[in-house]
């Protein structure tokens, strides 16, 4: 459990460096002035922030992510884990099940730190140093917003969190499962890592198109209120609003971002994770679960699909 543990945080942490800077460029566009858009899209934006606010402009508010990433693979590598162990059959509606459990779960860290990174990349748009910063870094942005709002304002978009959330963990195990499955990931394949890469990849798309729409509400929702002045009373006003606006585009607002940040994201947070465990586990007994082989003995016919990734890495620390 402790291997997976630390095999978890590393390939998380991995994940955010590389997906990061298009998460920035996400966030811009889904909360920009629809009358006064400072971006005409996505290559622009990302070109815009490099050109305005440096490299670095692309990496505002990683700290907060980075903070709680610990928490969080702990929570959904976990609760994952355990539910499909008291579920029992694994089959595509437990993988579903399970996942979404786990994305309930995990919103509890994860609100929190979304908010600060979303009131950190904002900081200082269109500028290479900002004059003024309200915010030293993600924890003094929690508690200056303790500090002002209370424990309902850290928790600000808790709601559509668990909207996003909970379906979408859902769709990626499952999606990830199916795919592996289809893939026909065995240990002997000299492509099981490319396979399994493809299959996390894919299953992180599947799992942001799903949800789209509410995570920009959610953006917005945690957004409102940098400037001074909150626009929006609720969920429901958000939304009415936003169309009545921009149209029903508005949901897809920096989707593209996103998509090309889902597939490395993924693919590098599984590839971390599974070499890592590789690593640590040469020498020892097949590092694939529910393989039932020995080292020096390859049987196809004793192999299993593989498991999501929570199923996989827990399976793997308990040999």
């Amino acid at each position: 459990m402790a291997m997976d543990f630390v095999a978890g945080c590393m390939g998380g942490a991995a994940g955010v460096l590389v997906g990061h800077p298009f998460d920035t460029v996400k966030v811009r566009l889904q909360v920009q002035n629809v009358d006064r858009p400072l971006y005409r899209g996505t290559f622009h934006c990302f070109q815009s922030i490099v050109r305005q606010e440096s490299m670095l402009g692309l990496y505002k508010g990683i700290g907060s992510p980075m903070m709680g990433l610990t928490f969080i693979n702990a929570i959904v590598f976990g609760v994952q884990g355990n539910a499909m162990r008291r579920l029992g059959c694994d089959t595509p509606l437990n993988q579903f099940l399970a996942g979404a459990s786990a994305g309930a779960i995990q919103c509890v860290i994860c609100c929190p730190m979304e908010l600060a990174k979303t009131r950190m990349q904002l900081q200082g748009t269109g500028e290479k140093k900002s004059k003024r910063k309200l915010y030293k870094n993600s924890l003094d942005c929690l508690v200056r917003i303790y500090r002002k709002e209370g424990f309902r304002g850290i928790n600000r978009g808790m709601v559509t969190t668990l909207m996003r959330e909970t379906p979408g963990f859902g769709v990626y195990f499952l999606a990830y499962d199916l795919l592996t499955r289809s893939l026909s990931c065995e240990p002997e394949d000299p492509y099981m890592i490319p396979k399994l890469l493809f299959a996390g990849g894919m299953s992180g798309i599947a799992s942001w198109i799903s949800t789209y729409p509410v995570d920009v509400i959610k953006s917005r929702l945690q957004a409102d209120g940098v400037g001074g002045v909150n626009q929006y009373s609720g969920i429901m006003d958000c939304v009415r609003q936003s169309l009545r606006k921009e149209g029903w585009r508005v949901f897809s607002r920096g989707l593209v971002s996103t998509l090309l940040r889902a597939f490395p994201v993924n693919a590098a947070t599984f590839a971390t994770v599974t070499l890592f465990l590789l690593y640590m586990r040469e020498g020892q007994e097949c590092s694939i679960p529910n393989s039932e082989l020995q080292p020096a003995q390859l049987q196809p016919a004793q192999l299993q699909p593989l498991q999501p990734p929570s199923e996989n890495m827990q399976a793997i620390a308990q040999q």
